[in-house]
């Protein structure tokens, strides 16, 4: 009777001691999880704090392109270099909302955004053929508020690369990494431009 008893004992410390560590696994996972969930919507939140300055930018170029284009009569083209690299920037801004650890997303943009910082700079060198539009004060101030919203998308470019660096830090380190896996959490992009003469804001600056 002693030795059954002493067995069921026995039999019942293995049960608690196994149930005690899955619950130990399961609460370890719920945490890991939680904590990628958190770093992840912080990225979700940086990225949307980009995603107004470059709209605010994106709305300002067609009023810089239209305040050009009664100077620039001879400039059609540089014009509509500036259009069309706004409008592919303006695209792929989108897609990454949609997702912004999505990386080919973050890499189409990064490419569009070089390609518009090349398209600006070529705009501005052709300006300076034309004191006139360089003095008109709509372009002035035009000047001013794509300057002002540049130093914005900077600032707010650093904050969200920095967000990506904790995530993609705890997503790859153990534990993590396996509870990433099995819960698809992507690897961040930074948000860097593919230009590398253009990895500061682009200078819109016609007043000199």
């Amino acid at each position: 009777m002693i030795d059954t008893m002493l067995a069921l004992a026995a039999i019942a410390t293995v049960f608690i001691v196994i149930g005690g560590l899955i619950l130990a696994v399961i609460v370890a996972v719920i945490s890991i999880y939680n904590a990628l969930v958190a770093l992840r919507n912080r990225v979700k939140n940086a990225w949307a704090q980009i995603d107004v300055q470059l709209k605010r930018r994106y709305d300002l170029i067609p009023n810089l392109v239209e305040t050009a284009k009664g100077y620039m009569k001879h400039e059609a083209g540089t014009l509509e270099a500036v259009t069309a690299a706004r409008n592919q920037a303006l695209a792929a801004a989108k897609a990454v909302g949609l997702d912004p650890t999505d990386g080919a997303a973050m890499k189409t943009l990064s490419g569009a955004e070089g390609a518009l910082a090349g398209a600006l700079g070529s705009l501005n060198v052709a300006v300076e053929a034309y004191p006139d539009l360089k003095a008109s004060a709509n372009m002035m101030q035009v000047q001013e508020e794509l300057t002002s919203t540049e130093n914005k998308v900077a600032f707010s470019r650093q904050a969200y690369n920095d967000s990506v660096m904790v995530y993609n830090t705890k997503r790859e380190s153990f534990p993590s990494n396996i509870i990433a896996g099995m819960f698809n959490f992507n690897v961040a992009s930074s948000f860097e431009i593919e230009n590398a003469a253009e990895k500061e804001a682009p200078k819109v600056d016609f007043a000199t």
